[in-house]
């Protein structure tokens, strides 16, 4: 990897779109549900920039909205339509070796309030998440992620909080 000797990382900008199809149990007759009935979508623009001694620092953001079709059969036959959810999203990193990195991440979003037969249910949702998270690469296709994450605002939002292992496998050239 002779040509990756001298790269010198530089401000990044990304855009992508997670789509979420309608997938899991989901029956009208039940107030709880495994499943949504209707599919989301989300755009996302971001930013990351390194910086400090090194550029061993990295700053990024991200700015983003979940976008909702309608459940038409909300409840047996109503429609249930939902505002969009927009959200900011800041995370600050460091590269402590080239396999290992942390940072304190924070999210915010708010709206996204819900209509039943056209009538507001004033249920829109004002969240605001901090946490932090830890990569370390085991080789060049094994990583494990550790994450904390709590929601220190959660109005009419998950009041969530909790820790994760990931495991993340990397495939496709360049990896041998």
């Amino acid at each position: 990897m002779a040509q990756f000797a001298d790269y010198k990382q530089t401000t990044t900008v990304g855009v992508s779109l997670t789509i979420s199809a309608p997938t899991g149990l989901y029956s009208a007759k039940k107030l709880l549900n495994l499943g949504a009935d209707r599919w989301s979508f989300k755009p996302e623009l971001a930013v990351s920039h390194p910086f400090g001694p090194e550029r061993k620092w990295e700053l990024d953001a991200y700015v983003n909205a979940y976008f909702f079709t309608d459940n038409t059969s909300y409840r047996g036959r109503k429609v249930l339509r939902q505002q969009a959810l927009p959200g900011l999203e800041g995370h600050i990193s460091y590269s402590f070796t080239n396999n290992l990195w942390a940072s304190v991440d924070t999210r915010y979003s708010f709206r996204g309030d819900t209509f039943v037969e056209g009538v507001d249910q004033h249920n829109g949702q004002q969240n605001f998440i901090l946490g932090s998270e830890a990569n370390v690469s085991l080789n060049p296709q094994n990583s494990l992620v550790f994450e904390f994450a709590k929601a220190l605002v959660h109005q009419n939002g998950p009041a969530q909080k909790g820790f994760a292992v990931k495991y993340i496998y990397s495939w496709g050239k360049g990896y041998r």
